[in-house]
């Protein structure tokens, strides 16, 4: 998952945001939150591996999977329906970038070990933001919703299986997002840092034509799980 020395400097980073705004004696934006609907943008890093779980009977003796990913990048929009003072309706459509190798450990030759998933996705969540009181300049935060991802790399169509070479996945999927943030009103905007976690619901993996394939054969399921780092200014 992403560094825990980032993530730290990042809860380090934000707090101390946090802690000057709240010092400031004056309150920025003291409208902002009764507008009904406002719009926004996000920037944000994510890191998403995949979670694998295996086949006790399959026909692949001594199948071992591991994937490694990296460091991937995420864009969007923002627009936010306020249903209540504390709460919000939030969609946020956007664009998600990240790469990841995944070894079959169970083969021998390099060629069939490894297969390298570089993805781009229009990621779509829906989610519900629960918020405290605000207190002078910060708002503490909670985000919870679903999100539809549709894999533009997918290789869904593709004729070629990995007996060729291609590592195939589900062009649509759907996912559940949990999180934690925090409102700091600035003078001209409002900051919102957040950690999110992603998590698959379906199974994305799309299965060789053989039945028997030693790359996807032993895999009963095969889903995404990662964490965003996002940046939303409204």
């Amino acid at each position: 998952m992403m560094s825990k020395k980032f993530i730290l400097f990042s809860f380090f980073l934000f707090t101390s945001i946090a802690f000057y705004a709240q010092r400031d004696r004056v309150e920025y934006l003291p409208s902002f939150d009764k507008r009904k609907i406002h719009y926004g943008f996000y920037l944000g890093l994510n890191q998403n591996d995949f979670k694998f779980s295996l086949r006790e009977n399959a026909n692949v003796p001594n199948a071992n999977i591991t994937v490694s990913p990296t460091a991937g990048f995420n864009v969007g929009l923002i627009a936010d329906l306020r249903l209540h003072k504390n709460l919000n309706l939030r969609l946020e459509p956007g664009l998600m970038t990240n790469a990841k190798k995944i070894y079959f450990n169970h083969l021998t030759l390099p060629k069939d070990s490894v297969r390298d998933v570089s993805s781009t996705y229009l990621h779509v969540p829906l989610l519900f933001k629960f918020s405290t009181d605000r207190h002078k300049n910060i708002r503490p935060f909670l985000l919870a919703g679903v999100s539809y991802n549709y894999n533009f790399s997918s290789n869904q169509d593709n004729q070629d299986d990995n007996s060729a070479g291609q590592f195939r996945m589900k062009t649509s999927n759907f996912m559940y997002e949990v999180g934690i943030g925090m409102d700091i009103y600035l003078y001209f905007f409002k900051f919102s840092p957040s950690i999110r976690g992603v998590f698959a619901m379906n199974n994305e993996i799309k299965y060789d034509d053989n039945v028997n394939s030693q790359w996807t054969a032993p895999v009963n399921y095969m889903g995404t799980r990662g964490v965003f780092l996002t940046f939303a200014f409204e």
